[in-house]
């Protein structure tokens, strides 16, 4: 199960406007996984999809044993990464805050032990840009910036300073 709720951020006459959708899904022992992975618009000019997780807390009838939710997920070389992200227990630890952890789609949540059900929730971040932008950003990719060489330091009497000496004036 999912919900949304939803933001828009950005005029009409903005190239670049940002919604933001609320996102909760339940992991149990009859559904132990949730894959997040939204479709991209074919008639937008680019699209950006982030899963912002914000909190991880058990159900109100969950039982006294461990609930480990493990997340998979892309790393920066684009290869398969799981890894356990929270361990909630109903007598000690039963609700976790993440803050703002932002995920790359798509993203998977595992129950990997205990029965549930746990509660997920975040944002769900599309970044939209026009064309134009899009264009503009492509375009000026292949410029190279000019470094701009910096002068040495010179003292009060207008002499060069040498390297590490900047103190002794």
């Amino acid at each position: 199960m999912a919900g949304y709720y939803y933001q828009q951020i950005g005029g009409k006459s903005d190239r670049t406007h940002v919604e933001r959708y609320f996102f909760t899904c339940e992991l149990t022992s009859k559904v132990p996984s949730y894959t997040f992975h939204p479709e991209v618009d074919e008639n937008a000019d680019f699209e950006d999809h982030i899963l912002e997780v914000r909190m991880v807390c058990l159900g109100s009838n969950a039982k006294n044993e461990n609930n480990v939710v493990e997340l998979t997920s892309l790393n920066y070389e684009g290869k398969e990464q799981s890894i356990p992200i929270v361990n909630l227990h109903s007598s000690c630890l039963n609700m976790v805050s993440l803050g703002d952890f932002h995920l790359k789609t798509p993203v998977t949540f595992r129950l990997k032990s205990g029965s549930g059900p746990v509660n997920i929730s975040g944002l769900h971040i599309l970044i939209v840009i026009k064309e134009d932008e899009v264009y503009t950003l492509e375009k000026n990719e292949g410029k190279k910036e000019q470094i701009v060489p910096f002068k040495p330091a010179k003292n009060k009497t207008g002499q060069i300073v040498p390297k590490g000496n900047l103190y002794n004036m």
